[in-house]
């Protein structure tokens, strides 16, 4: 009783349902005029031809017996103009009845009743009691990276989805999901927004705008994270109500600018961990080239400890007997004067003055054009579309209109002689041509890409880029960096910073005998004691209860951390 009063209700309410209602009921108001008029002119037959008198219930009869083609015989006509007659209902019958009723039925009504089937399936709001839950506005790029992040730290989330169809694929498919327009505050009353901890807004700028004011009205006080496409639209979306606007296009290109190798050899920043900072070295034409990280000193020297080791994209723990290649990155770790006396004692190395190749001038291009000028380092731009060429023309020293396939205009650009390479366009396939062919042209060059689907970074780095990051990885670490209270800390594709409760089952032993590293592949760079943060931590550290074990691995290893050591999230 409960799901027909569901379904009635529906009907109801849907004018949808109601209009196709309408129609269907006038085709049987039709059907029914058509068998009246059938019958009376059975009756007329019948008496003025044949001279044969029967009951208006035996007309109505004969007449549904032959347009149903049943024709049962027990009543037939005996002229020519009778079984003319019975031949005109017949085919009537067949059109009106045995066509065109049941397509009208299964037109109008069946497909509307599946339909709303399906859309009761799909929940219209969110379970009684949820709260500290992420609303999600669509389910594009970065919330498809962001979700499955979510689902690792046990965060509950609800995606608000409009088309009935996906919704309903989504349901079957066990993805969190409730019905509902995203711009109507309806919808996020049902979505429970005064106990969620936050709502992402991550549609088109305009869309965003609408939706953002819409969320003020119901919720005043509900964190807003959106998604901004356009870096003029920041300021509007700001205005509009948002706590947190995330220009992910500009700062994906400031990422990969401040991942080039350029001028002197020097630590760039990437990340925070209290007042410790995280950075990467480049060892490419430094004396650190065939050493091993034991023979670096860093630690007797610096005071930095390193804490893993960037190979062509993958992360390696930093273990005493790994020797330093050209293509090596190192991950360090230390407060910012002792990262300066790195940078100073290796000033004098890895000079290439050349300018740094970007090529692709759109929204990603341009912003690594400007944090590359910032940092004062030179840059020469390939792009096919001359206006993008000249919109970024003061951005660089040098502006190529041209395909960057074309050896002469690569070489002309300065393949043979730059540091660095950055691939900024938006198409995958571009990016893995022109990371393969432009390290068969320079075999030292350091190649750094945008990706755009994950599925292709295994594959870019075999192609010979060194470091990869997609927009999904970044706009999905800046929101879960807003859900969890932290600084944005992106250290690489898939790379991230873990901080957990040391286990019970690794109390009172020491960081050679927990094998944290050789069981789960996890970098240990910190332990947090009593709000004291060690970074130097020698085989005998001791791992004591009531404190937090700093990791840097993937997700797949924190897995494996939880699995064998029995830790949660």
């Amino acid at each position: 009783m409960k799901f027909v009063s569901s379904q009635l209700a529906y009907y109801l309410k849907d004018s949808a349902f109601k209009r196709n209602a309408r129609k269907l009921l006038r085709y049987v108001a039709l059907l029914a005029v058509v068998v009246l008029i059938h019958s009376i002119l059975f009756h007329i037959i019948m008496m003025t031809v044949e001279g044969r008198f029967y009951s208006w219930v035996t007309g109505f009869y004969w007449t549904l017996t032959v347009m149903s083609t049943l024709g049962f015989g027990d009543i037939t006509f005996e002229s020519d103009i009778g079984r003319l007659f019975s031949i005109i209902v017949l085919l009537s019958g067949i059109i009106l009845l045995l066509v065109v009723l049941p397509f009208a039925f299964i037109r109008f009504f069946y497909v509307p009743y599946l339909d709303s089937t399906n859309k009761n399936k799909v929940p219209r709001q969110v379970p009684a009691g949820t709260k500290d839950h992420i609303i999600i506005c669509s389910l594009e790029m970065i919330a498809r990276d962001l979700t499955e992040k979510l689902g690792q730290e046990k965060i509950p989330y609800y995606i608000i989805e409009s088309d009935s169809q996906i919704a309903l694929e989504r349901h079957d498919k066990n993805i969190p999901v409730i019905l509902g327009e995203s711009d109507e505050e309806e919808t996020f009353r049902l979505a429970n927004i005064d106990q969620a901890k936050l709502v992402l807004v991550n549609k088109n700028d305009t869309e965003n705008t609408k939706i953002i004011l819409t969320i003020r009205h119901a919720a005043p006080n509900v964190p807003i994270v959106v998604i901004a496409n356009e870096e003029e639209a920041i300021h509007v979306l700001q205005l509009s109500g948002a706590n947190h606007v995330l220009p992910v296009k500009k700062w994906l290109g400031s990422q990969l600018a401040n991942r080039v190798n350029a001028q002197h050899a020097k630590s760039h920043p990437i990340g925070e961990y209290e007042d410790l900072k995280i950075a990467e070295l480049a060892v490419h034409n430094t004396p650190l080239v065939n050493n091993t990280i034991r023979e670096t000193n860093f630690r007797q020297k610096f005071g930095v400890s390193i804490v893993a080791v960037w190979k062509r994209g993958r992360l390696k723990p930093a273990l005493a007997h790994e020797k330093l290649t050209e293509d090596s990155v190192l991950m360090i770790i230390g407060n910012e004067d002792q990262l300066q006396g790195i940078d100073e004692l290796f000033y004098n190395y890895n000079v290439n003055p050349n300018p740094v190749l970007v090529i692709g001038g759109g929204r990603v291009g341009k912003a690594a054009a400007e944090t590359l000028k910032e940092n004062g380092i030179l840059v020469n731009m390939i792009d096919k579309d001359s206006n993008v060429c000249k919109k970024v023309k003061y951005l660089c020293k040098k502006v190529f209109v041209g395909n960057a396939s074309d050896y002469d205009l690569l070489k002309e650009a300065g393949i043979l002689e730059t540091p660095s390479v950055l691939l900024s366009t938006n198409d995958d396939t571009m990016n893995i041509y022109l990371a393969s062919y432009c390290r068969q042209l320079n075999k030292n060059v350091r190649i750094v890409s945008r990706i755009s689907d994950t599925r292709n970074i295994d594959i870019i780095h075999r192609a010979g880029a060194d470091f990869v990051l997609s927009y999904a990885t970044l706009g999905a670490v800046a929101v879960l960096s807003i859900v969890k209270g932290q600084k944005l800390t992106v250290l690489g594709e898939g790379v991230r910073l873990f901080i957990s409760s040391i286990p019970t089952s690794l109390f009172g032993k020491t960081l050679a005998e927990s094998g944290i590293g050789a069981k789960t592949g996890l970098s240990v760079i910190a332990i947090n004691q009593n709000q004291t943060v060690i970074t130097q931590l020698p085989a005998n550290t001791l791992l004591s209860p009531g404190a937090e074990i700093v990791m840097i691995g993937n997700a797949e290893m924190k897995q494996k951390f939880n699995s064998i050591f029995g830790a949660g999230n």
